[in-house]
């Protein structure tokens, strides 16, 4: 077994944190471990560096996040319209259209080198849906995934009312990632309405609170989620 590979990851839970602050502090850990590996490559095994796994948790106030793929014309409202609604809006180097975040969501933004776990995008992105759909099954709510479409969503097999619960946007580089998901807790879903969320104009957006009918505990939320992608990614998770 290459002895390099590390499967410790450190949580960090930022708490409620400015998007582009938050954006800045993944674009570092990101840009460390991506030069690490690098250097890496010019050494034998032996005196390789392993390296770091994070995975982060943070709310952002009201904000708009349009994808590399994305196109304007999916935000509704303009710079005073951004304004009155108390809203940022940012283009990011992510795949995916364009989404909300803000309070009562869990934003997650894994910070992996996938060469500690697997090297397959597509296993990756399934994994972090099925953390979100393994949560929800804890609180009785059925939820999967739609032919073509990333992210999780509630009557998906019937589609007669398909809504998406969380939304996932990621980016990666030599096998590290950055950017994650958005999971609606206690979201309010009227932003929604400013944009065509992640450019699908024919389904409805949902949040866990919307479908319980009651407010949950968003950190109670938060330590099923990291216990079920722990488990899925077999994480050795641990805080600094």
């Amino acid at each position: 077994m290459n002895s390099t590979i590390n499967k410790k990851v450190q949580f960090i839970d930022l708490g409620s944190i400015d998007y582009k602050e938050a954006w800045d502090y993944q674009t570092k850990l990101f840009d460390e471990i991506v030069s690490l590996k690098i250097s890496n490559r010019k050494l034998p095994i032996e005196k390789q560096e392993i390296t770091p796994n994070y995975l982060i948790f943070c709310e952002h106030p009201h904000v708009y996040t349009l994808g590399k793929s994305g196109s304007e014309e999916n935000l509704l409202i303009d710079a005073e319209g951004l304004k009155a609604k108390q809203a940022t809006y940012y283009k990011i180097n992510r795949g995916g259209d364009i989404t909300y975040h803000g309070p009562g969501q869990i934003v997650g933004y894994p910070i992996l080198d996938l060469d500690n776990f697997f090297t397959d995008i597509h296993k990756y992105l399934r994994l972090l849906e099925e953390g979100i759909i393994e949560t929800l099954a804890e609180y009785g709510i059925k939820s999967g995934r739609i032919e073509g479409l990333t992210g999780v969503w509630l009557d998906h097999e019937e589609q007669v009312n398909p809504r998406k619960i969380c939304a996932m946007g990621v980016k990666s580089s030599r096998w590290v990632t950055m950017h994650g998901f958005a999971f609606n807790i206690n979201t309010d879903l009227d932003y929604f309405g400013n944009i065509v969320p992640c450019g699908i104009d024919d389904k409805a957006v949902t949040s866990l609170e919307n479908e319980l009918g009651r407010k949950l505990d968003i950190n109670e939320v938060k330590a099923i989620l990291k216990t079920k992608l722990a488990g899925l990614f077999e994480m050795n998770l641990f805080l600094e």
